[in-house]
């Protein structure tokens, strides 16, 4: 998403000069940055002595022998997840029944079996309440031999998990149940390789033929995630699809951006998880517990919306609708699939940010705009999330038949707390991504570039050059500019310190 954290008091000072070459200082400059944001933001970059004891006490994974906790580990468990991740949260299996019901079971790590409330480790996580993935530098919620170790799901490894069932049928969850279990990760997968094979771009990973069976069991995972997608769409979920630019090292030197495009793989597991959190929400609803929602109300800028519709040719309601958003947006990614991206991360801007609140036995709260879903939750990256952690204690109470292990207070200011964590640490990585994207232009002065606005406020106006995908402030001619508008510019002027990239509209005779 663009990133619009940049406040009037920071235009552009005269007489401060450009970074003179382009990668001068490398991940070392960007490592700083990061860490300053960080404590900036009010987020911790490293972990307390208290934290660091705490791990000398924990050196292996939970085990438990009750009864209650099913012994799962035969079953074909695989991870999908990016090449290089370690903290893995969940893997996913299919058990097909008859006349195309399929089972559907997602294994979520039981980090609460080793990070108990109120310690130090849960006071850090609680702290922060997410990783911070920067360019730089990554800084986990929880300690490295936790999350990408002794609660991570890792390949060949026995692990603890909450494990949520769900019964498909034509793409619709028609009953489901939760319970604890033993898991073991057969086959640690990539998303690009995945997606590749089943697109039919190149045969199966050899970590998916290495495994006996695993090639169907990866097809009828396919088979259920689309059918759910469909669904899912029809009912008005959003088919969005922004450009995040990652940055490419060479070494300790910043060599380029590239973006990560969705695929099949990580379609799979988004609907997988979407439809897991739906049920977790619902269970905890079964058992009269509140549970931590997460929200995206009707769009902040719904008429800009209906504006870019009409540009188009298209019509949009005066009201907010997401069953007709999501028509316009899937026509519009069919004829000009090249510009969708774009047209996907003006939407995005103008639907506003989610945030967490609290739904209370006989409550009800507003469902996710842009999911078209209803219940919806977070648990299923207790690694890296701590409402996750929050609704996995929840959860665990309500199987054990244990009070609510958070009062009423106590969780509406967690709420509260988790957006404004999550909503700094947005911030955090942005800036990053800024300091990269101008650290990679700053050889780059007086060229010019094909733009779109993504952002127009009293603050300022904002564009993205569309290659490199970078987003920069438009410090002149940006009067009458708004979301989506197509424009050229001009690079003035960059600051990688503080990740500015200033823009000049060019207006061409």
């Amino acid at each position: 998403m663009a990133s619009h954290d940049r406040d009037d008091q920071f235009a552009p000072s005269r007489g401060r000069q450009t970074t003179p070459t382009p990668n001068a200082g490398g991940k070392g400059l960007l490592r700083k940055i990061a860490r300053r944001a960080m404590l900036e933001r009010g987020l911790l970059p490293d972990f307390s002595s208290s934290v660091l004891a705490e791990m000398k006490g924990i050196t292996t994974a939970a085990r438990e022998s009750d009864s209650s906790v099913r012994d799962l580990r035969s079953l074909l468990w695989a991870s999908i997840d990016n090449d290089d991740s370690r903290d893995l949260d969940q893997l996913t299996v299919a058990v097909p029944g008859i006349a195309g019901v399929v089972n559907i079971l997602v294994a979520v790590a039981d980090v609460d079996a080793l990070v108990k409330k109120g310690s130090a480790i849960d006071g850090h996580a609680r702290a922060n309440t997410t990783s911070v993935y920067t360019a730089a530098e990554l800084f986990p919620m929880l300690p490295e031999k936790l999350s990408a170790d002794l609660t991570s799901l890792g390949p060949g490894q026995e692990r603890l998990a909450i494990v949520v069932e769900m019964t498909i049928s034509a793409g619709v969850v028609q009953a489901s149940d939760i319970y604890r279990a033993s898991v073991l990760n057969h086959a640690k997968l990539a998303y690009d390789g995945v997606a590749a094979w089943l697109e039919g771009h190149a045969p199966a990973p050899k970590a998916v033929t290495n495994v006996a069976g695993l090639e169907e069991q990866l097809r009828a995972q396919d088979e259920a995630a689309q059918s759910m997608k469909a669904v899912r769409h029809q009912h008005g979920a959003l088919s969005l699809e922004t450009i995040e630019p990652r940055a490419v090292f060479d070494g300790e030197e910043l060599s380029g951006l590239v973006v990560d495009e969705r695929n099949r793989a990580k379609e799979l597991i988004e609907d997988f998880m979407i439809a897991a959190n739906g049920v977790t929400a619902r269970y905890l609803v079964g058992k009269g517990f509140p549970s931590m929602r997460r929200v995206l109300q009707s769009p902040e800028r719904w008429q800009r919306i209906v504006m870019l519709a009409a540009a188009s040719g298209e019509h949009l309601p005066g009201e907010a609708n997401a069953g007709a958003l999501e028509a316009f947006l899937a026509k519009s990614q069919q004829r000009n699939p090249d510009a969708f991206p774009d047209l996907s991360l003006s939407v995005v801007k103008l639907l506003g940010r989610g945030e967490y609140v609290i739904e209370r036995p006989g409550q009800v709260v507003e469902g996710h705009f842009g999911l078209a879903v209803k219940d919806y939750t977070h648990s299923t990256a207790p690694n890296r999330r701590f409402p996750d952690v929050l609704t996995q204690r929840l959860v665990k109470a309500a199987i054990s038949g244990e009070p609510v292990p958070y009062g009423d207070a106590e969780l509406g200011e967690l709420a509260r707390h988790c957006t404004e964590q999550e909503d700094q640490a947005t911030h955090v990585e942005r800036q990053v991504r800024k300091s990269a994207a101008a650290l990679l232009l700053a050889s780059r002065i007086g060229e010019r570039f094909d733009a779109i606005v993504t952002g127009a406020s009293p603050k300022g106006t904002w564009a993205r050059i569309l290659t490199p995908p970078v987003e920069g402030k438009v410090v002149r001619g940006a009067e009458h500019l708004d979301v989506g508008d197509r424009i050229l510019v001009e690079l003035v002027r960059t600051d990688v310190d503080r990740g500015f990239i200033d823009l000049a509209r060019v207006i061409v005779p």
